[in-house]
């Protein structure tokens, strides 16, 4: 797990001190992704430069070292990333003739793949994480590639003649040529979601390389062009295939068909040079995790939980009990209010740019906590995604099943005239009930459930639902149109269920976008490699396979997650309504975060900086401190916002008005 960087001055010459120099400038900003080494290399006639910082592995000795040129002298790489399948990529290599080999890293081994195979023939062999840059010296092209399911981060663009890459905004913003122009439609995009959609980045011109994909700049490349990524492994397609092909298994043998396919996947993520362990929640995934880790393991395997005081959000008493059960190294740290909210300040840098996710703090500090004890941490990230396991996929599938007995029109008429209705005067219009049963937030309620009910279809009712901000129009200043989620699965196989739909849409957005970048950003700033052994491409497939009614066989979600677990683990110690992992949002707005959230939202400053309306701010910050309605979780997704802004003064006064 590294960090990688670089330039390209398309078409004109660097020297080598001033590249090298900038170059390490670049890279010094990312240290924190690897602390162990730092490498750069240079193609002055060409006007290239690769930057690299190492938080070694595998093959911990220099032998490993980055950026890395291939036996033949073509090509040069640096690769942020674990190939998990590098043996058996190794192996297939011999099979095919004798290779010199100078160590044992999969870096190397991927190399002599490219310089046999090719680089996309190359990429549709490799099983891992990995955020990839390789410059081909004789054909002067600069390919940059993701893994499948995006958890390695790669942005890219240009700043006037000059073509930036990097693992982080960071690494782009120290070139000297880099002017950073805050694009409103992605203002308005964060602000409905929490998060910025890829491929935009909240810089014009700066783009993220979705998941699964490669890009090839040549040197006639014209500056600001950027050409359309290639796909190498498509979701959908995988999706549409397990649709067509569900298996016909019975529950123990599609049991056991998922143990082993999760046996060689947590495996597989085990192997490494330095300490590894684990987070343990006490959740379904997490705990599936651990036990299959634990079940590989000849010693016990180190885990990690943080608890909080209070009640609803501390998870750690199930981590506890799980790891007793199974015999773990178990380590929990029980956090204070003042430490979760010493991470707050760090956190607009942490991310580069805004993202609202508010379990960021609690996986930056059980990332610290598990950093002081190994340096390679298993989660249980995907299993959601992979197994439907959200309980929005179940109220959503209720709330579409009851809005399509009703026609559209008459659904639409209705969820129109109660839009029409402020908030406010729905609020005061429940205070007729007896205080015993009155509703609470009664317009909330009300505006959130019309805005479903006159939904198109299932999966538009479910984008509705995973939306922060319904008046994105009127909170953002000249902010456009914002990209609808459900697009991505509007030519889905025609067997696909409202449950297949919602779980590709958030396989290709929320998946990528807010949980991986979550976890990467958090587990990379203590420099902590995360892994997560759902998202292995081969697991994937399997589960798309899964028929629904498999899925939630007892009523819940991962019924066939819950099966294998039960195998390991007895039934009372995980199954529990799920948590999630937050922090106590509008507690800390009442309270010790007042001071700091009432200044980044003062009316005065919203008005200068010109993104958010400040009247409709204004009354929404009222409104939660006053106790009359909780906009806690969006106050702190437009919090993030300014607190990045904060950072940020430039792109005040270089945004234009226009997205």
């Amino acid at each position: 797990m590294c960090g990688i960087a670089g330039f390209w001055d398309v078409g004109r010459a660097i020297s080598h001190d001033s590249g090298l120099a900038t170059l390490k400038v670049i890279t010094d900003s990312i240290r924190h992704r690897g602390p162990d080494d730092e490498g750069a290399w240079l193609d002055p006639p060409a006007g290239l430069a690769l930057g690299f910082r190492r938080l070694a592995i595998i093959d911990t000795s220099s032998l490993g070292h980055q950026p890395m040129a291939s036996a033949s002298g073509r090509y040069v790489i640096v690769f942020n990333g674990e190939i998990y399948n590098y043996r058996d990529i190794r192996a297939e290599l011999e099979a095919q003739g004798p290779l010199a080999w100078r160590g044992h890293s999969d870096t190397e081994v991927m190399l002599a793949a490219i310089d046999r195979w090719g680089f996309d023939a190359t990429l549709s062999r490799l099983n891992g994480m990995f955020a990839i840059a390789l410059w081909d010296r004789r054909e002067r092209v600069l390919h940059l590639a993701r893994d499948r399911f995006g958890e390695k981060p790669l942005y890219y663009g240009w700043a006037g003649r000059t073509f930036l890459f990097g693992s982080e905004l960071k690494a782009l913003k120290r070139h000297p040529a880099w002017v950073g122009e805050v694009r409103r439609d992605a203002v308005s995009a964060y602000t409905r979601y929490g998060y910025v959609p890829a491929p935009m980045s909240i810089y014009r011109g700066i783009v993220k390389l979705p998941p699964a994909h490669a890009i090839s700049i040549t040197a006639g490349t014209s500056p600001g062009a950027l050409p359309a990524p290639r796909c190498y492994w498509d979701v959908h397609a995988v999706a549409d295939a397990g649709i067509a092909n569900r298996l016909t298994l019975d529950e123990h043998e599609l049991t056991e068909c998922l143990d082993v396919a999760l046996q060689s996947s947590v495996r597989s993520r085990m192997e490494a040079d330095v300490p590894l362990g684990a987070f343990l929640s006490g959740g379904i995934d997490s705990s599936t995790v651990v036990a299959l880790m634990q079940a590989a393991s000849s010693r016990p395997v180190r885990t990690f939980t943080i608890g909080f005081g209070e009640r609803a959000f501390n998870e750690a008493p199930f981590g506890a009990a799980v790891a007793k059960h199974l015999g773990t190294q178990h380590e929990e740290l029980y956090v204070s209010a003042d430490q979760a909210l010493a991470v707050v300040p760090k956190i607009a840098s942490m991310y580069d740019e805004p993202f609202g996710d508010a379990s960021q703090i609690p996986t930056y500090l059980v990332a610290a906590l598990a950093r002081k004890h190994v340096t390679v941490a298993l989660s249980g990230d995907g299993g959601d995604e992979m197994f439907f396991g959200y309980e929005r996929y179940f109220r959503a599938e209720r709330i579409w099943a009851a809005c399509r007995r009703v026609p559209r029109p008459v659904r639409g008429g209705v969820a129109s005239a109660a839009l029409s209705i402020p908030m406010g005067a729905w609020d005061r219009l429940s205070a007729v009930f007896p205080a015993r049963v009155r509703p609470d937030r009664l317009g909330d309620r009300i505006h959130k459930f019309a805005g479903m009910a006159g939904a198109v279809s299932g999966e538009a009712l479910y984008t509705e639902l995973l939306s922060y901000c319904r008046n994105v129009d009127s909170l953002v200043r000249d902010g456009g149109a914002t990209p609808e989620l459900y697009d991505h699965v509007q030519a889905m196989h025609p067997g696909a269920t409202l449950g297949d739909r919602m779980m590709l849409i958030d396989q290709l957005t929320y998946l990528p976008d807010d949980i991986l970048v979550k976890v990467d950003r958090a587990t990379m700033a203590v420099s902590l490699e995360g892994r997560a052994p759902f998202l292995d491409h081969k697991l994937a497939e399997l589960a798309w396979r899964i028929p629904p009614r498999m899925r939630a066989l007892d009523g819940t979600g991962k019924w066939p997650l819950r099966a294998v677990l039960r195998k390991y683990v007895p039934k009372e110690l995980v199954e529990r309504p799920k948590t999630g992992f937050g922090i106590p949002i509008t507690q800390w707005l009442r309270g010790p975060l007042n001071g700091w959230a009432s200044e980044l939202l003062r009316p005065a400053r919203l008005a200068a900086e010109g993104f958010f309306d400040p009247e409709q701010v204004r009354r929404e910050w009222d409104d939660t401190i006053s106790g009359r309605r909780d906009w806690g979780y969006h106050l702190w997704n437009l919090l993030m916002f300014q607190a990045w802004l904060a950072e940020e003064p430039s792109a005040v006064r270089s945004s234009p008005i226009a997205a």
